[in-house]
């Protein structure tokens, strides 16, 4: 049977059912309808959207957006994936995304897309902070502990020193970056420690990365952050001590005390498979506990790890763990990070203050490491060396700046231009401190000792 195709998209057979009153009835308002559909304007509800599928984009956004920059642009020699996962989280927050493409912005990072992500966002960083906790080896630090407490002294102080010095800086140059729930001292030594921060993970992806993590050389190094990352938890805890709740607070720490003894002498009778989900469980509670105090879970995430020998996991399934962590869930976290940027002060003063925080970071580091070299006489340019690899601030100063800014005590503004300098210093780690490490192993013909 011979098939016509009618204007309406419709084949009809040659039987003459063209010329039927009802088909053409229906062939004129099959034609009117079209022509409705086409004209008729959307529901806004309709092109929206729901709370799952966009939670699913963001998340493809997350995972897509930093891996093309960091494969295509070949950024691995100054700029690792984490690093190239902060910017990315950056450039899709408000500051930049959301004023590109501020109604998509708003569609696919609605509050409740927000709200799944800062779930997701907490349990990754908790996470994190408790396996930087369990790898600190304060044993090591303590038979080498003359040279380890001096270099690591200065190299906390000093850059301490310049980054309050900044603070106070900023402080007079403008209002907006104090939060409104800080004191002028806990903003300034907020602003410092978060000048003085090495971000302990960072650090050992770039000696990796140069072929010294198992050098002396590079075992060195290590002490001096893990003494640094020590350092910086007890200051946080000092700048988060909320007077008011100072009994809570105090309760806390003692209870932890009784607690961290009772959980060592468990964890040591379970057997290996159990020790895992133990583990998982205290983290829990302390994080939870800490933050009841007012302490910040954070503060608890890394009390939790630090009561953990590293000895108690299997090392291979350790290094597994940071990996997978890495990989799948603080990507999350430095979207989330990324949303918190803000630029509505101006965006050419956020950028001073960034260049400000720099360059007291970058200095400070580079002082205190050289008094260091002096007071314990060590070989010409590993002074330099040194300071330059301690910079990596990424991750560690990150979430140091987001308890400062859950608190309220520094402003996004603040947090912005902190933000800009931690990512800006640990690009420059590579580039500079590859040659003179290079120039270092050319004159001894080793990695220093």
């Amino acid at each position: 049977m011979r098939a016509i195709r009618m204007r309406g998209e419709h084949t009809l057979d040659a039987a003459g059912l063209i010329g039927r009153p009802w088909l053409r009835f229906y062939s004129a308002n099959f034609a009117e309808c079209r022509r409705a559909a086409q004209t008729a304007p959307v529901h806004a509800d309709d092109r929206i959207l729901n709370t799952t599928e966009a939670f699913l984009a963001a998340m493809a956004l997350i995972f897509t957006v930093p891996y093309l920059i960091w494969r295509l642009g070949r950024t691995e020699y100054y700029a690792p994936l984490v690093v190239v996962q902060i910017i990315a989280g950056i450039v899709l927050g408000p500051g930049m995304l959301g004023r590109i493409l501020p109604a998509a912005h708003e569609r696919l990072f609605s509050p409740s897309v927000i709200q799944l992500l800062n779930g997701i966002a907490w349990w990754a960083v908790a996470l994190f902070v408790a396996i930087a906790g369990i790898e600190l080896d304060l044993r090591e630090a303590w038979r080498e502990r003359r040279e380890s407490f001096v270099t690591a002294s200065l190299a906390l102080g000093a850059p301490l020193l310049t980054g309050a010095i900044c603070a106070v800086f900023l402080l007079k140059m403008s209002g907006g970056f104090i939060g409104e729930e800080a004191r002028p001292w806990q903003f300034i030594l907020g602003v410092g420690m978060a000048c003085a921060v090495t971000a302990l993970p960072i650090l050992v992806l770039f000696l990796e990365r140069l072929a010294i993590l198992r050098d002396p050389l590079g075992q060195r190094i290590l002490r001096y952050a893990s003494l640094d990352d020590l350092l910086i938890w007890g200051v946080l805890a000092f700048i988060l001590t909320d007077w008011n709740r100072l009994g809570l607070q105090a309760g806390f720490l003692l209870l932890f005390i009784f607690a961290a003894a009772a959980f060592r002498r468990l964890m040591i009778a379970l057997g290996p498979g159990d020790r895992w989900h133990v583990a998982l469980i205290w983290l829990a509670l302390v994080c939870l506990g800490a933050d009841y105090a007012g302490l910040h879970f954070m503060v608890g995430a890394f009390l939790a790890g630090a009561t953990m020998d590293r000895e108690w996991f299997e090392e291979q399934r350790l290094t597994l763990l940071r990996t997978h962590v890495l990989l799948i869930l603080m990507p999350v976290f430095f979207l989330s990070t990324g949303l918190r940027t803000n630029w509505r002060m101006g965006g050419g003063t956020v950028l001073l203050a960034a260049a400000l925080l720099l360059v007291a970071a970058v200095a400070g580091k580079l002082i205190g490491v050289h008094l260091a070299s002096r007071m314990q006489r060590w070989r010409p340019g590993e002074a330099s060396l040194i300071g330059w690899l301690l910079q990596t601030k990424a991750l560690i100063m990150i979430i140091f700046v987001n308890i400062l800014q859950d608190r309220r005590i520094i402003t996004s503004e603040t947090f912005t231009a902190l933000l800009l300098m931690a990512v800006a210093s640990t690009m420059l780690t590579i580039p500079i401190a590859a040659p003179k490490l290079r120039r270092l192993e050319s004159g001894s013909g080793s990695p220093a000792k």
